[in-house]
């Protein structure tokens, strides 16, 4: 062979090693730049080559898909960060139904002569991809809000769901033995969509950043497996990687919430929890105004800012990034605590934060800040709710206890900006709202931390 013969391979290998390089660079925040460019160029270097395989002699109906996928994904990449967790679970959605159409189009083409192991590869990803799309779409869904946040329980729910999962399996497994079925063919794709429907509904929003991440991992395998259908190695080793490093996250953020995969994908977690008169609900919290924040903070030296979902929601982060200017400039110590499953999706925070131009150096993850609570003068809480709850570590009756949490409640003041007095995803109130040491900051959080920096910078009145 020539060395023009042997150039798509090479080509191939260095979309693989830049694919690897990406996955590397992506875990720390001062190289996910690099880490989102290298996979670019990788994707990019694999679409040409492959564009440029001889045995493609008609672009129509590839310039066709190009430019539908086009018209489709550019408006989705122009939401705003708040809206990142919902499109990346429709990003999943579409890998997922192209790998599943993909693997459809396949038994079809082969039929007649579709040996066991091809229709096996088949069938694994028709169903893993058939459910990851349902899936993908009633998690997108949830995170926008067009569906119940709480999870939809009813009698035996998961024997419902398993047995409808089962009876996907048996349908590949007949298919395995006599692929000539083509009614069970399609009999196997129906099941595996409702499985995937049924599958995530029951799922409460707390659940959503590890749900967005098993998907992920899914929608790999997926392409991982389209790529020994279809003979492509580049497919194979991109798909291994992305479940891979999917799976390895979902079980990072199952730790990190001391829960298992079975009780996050099958333990309804996040019902409203009910309490008898007497309890925390009646109890008083302290309140406080933006000047009362603004002075207390004034003579801090050491400030703790601990973000959550609600300054997503309220797209605070760039109030946020000039509020800790503002206190920087007073020579204040100002720092950022992450919790891994704060907000909607992994690597929520950092994102938003990212997007205000926060210094990277600035956040720092939950054991770090953790062993520094104790000398911080001021926490400020911005939307977090279960991630910060003490009853985690303290109510062997509370449905997170075990949790890891970012230990607030040792910091001398602690302030919590939030709309109200409603609880978080996991259902419960949360214990640090009651502590004398506790100032409910009630408001949106980008007006209230608005308020606090025209307080700080003297716009404030006075």
């Amino acid at each position: 062979m020539t060395t023009a013969q042997y150039l798509p391979d090479f080509v191939y290998i260095a979309a693989i090693a830049l694919f690897i390089l990406s996955l590397r660079w992506l875990s720390s925040p001062a190289t996910a730049r690099r880490g989102v460019l290298a996979g670019e160029i990788g994707a990019a270097l694999a679409v040409v080559t492959t564009l440029f395989n001889p045995e493609l002699v008609q672009f129509k109906w590839i310039i066709i898909a190009l430019a539908g996928g086009a018209a489709i994904g550019i408006p989705l990449g122009m939401v705003p960060m708040t809206a990142v967790p919902q499109r990346t679970a429709m990003s999943h959605a579409f890998g997922a139904l192209a790998a599943a159409l993909i693997g459809i189009s396949e038994y079809y083409m082969r039929l007649p002569n579709i040996n066991k192991f091809e229709m096996t590869e088949i069938a694994l990803e028709v169903i893993i991809g058939s459910l990851s799309f349902t899936g993908s779409l009633i998690a997108a869904g949830k995170l926008q809000e067009l569906l119940p946040q709480r999870p939809i329980v009813y009698r035996g729910q998961n024997y419902v769901s398993l047995s409808v999962l089962a009876g996907a399996v048996v349908l590949a497994l007949i298919l395995i033995l006599n692929p000539s079925h083509t009614a069970l063919f399609l009999l196997m794709v129906i099941i595996s969509l409702v499985f995937g429907f049924l599958l995530v509904m029951p799922i409460g929003g707390a659940d959503m950043p590890t749900v967005i991440s098993l998907l992920n991992s899914y929608v790999g395998f997926t392409a991982a497996l389209l790529g020994f259908v279809l003979n492509t190695k580049v497919l194979v080793v991109a798909g291994a990687l992305d479940g891979a490093s999917g799976f390895i996250l979902s079980v990072i953020m199952c730790r990190a919430m001391n829960r298992s995969f079975t009780n996050v994908m099958f333990g309804a977690f996040g019902q409203l929890q009910t309490a008898a008169a007497g309890t925390v609900e009646d109890r008083a919290v302290r309140t406080a105004t933006p000047e009362d924040a603004a002075a207390i903070l004034e003579a801090a030296n050491y400030v703790m800012i601990v973000p959550g979902y609600g300054m997503a929601v309220a797209q605070a982060q760039h109030k946020v990034r000039e509020f800790y200017d503002a206190l920087t400039k007073r020579g204040i110590t100002v720092k950022f605590a992450i919790h891994p499953v704060a907000g909607r999706m992994p690597g929520h925070m950092n994102v938003l934060l990212a997007e205000a131009d926060v210094p990277y150096d600035k956040l720092i993850e939950m054991e770090d800040a953790n062993t520094e609570f104790s000398q911080v003068d001021v926490a400020l809480v911005i939307g977090a709710n279960d991630v910060t709850n003490p009853a985690a570590r303290t109510d062997k009756s509370s449905p997170i206890y075990g949790m890891p949490i970012l230990e607030v409640e040792k910091a001398r003041t602690v302030m919590v900006i939030k709309r109200g007095m409603s609880p978080g995803f996991a259902g419960i109130d949360n214990q640090l709202y009651y502590l004398d040491k506790t100032l409910m900051l009630f408001g949106d959080a980008k007006g209230f931390v608005g308020s606090i920096v025209r307080e700080l910078t003297g716009g404030g009145g006075h």
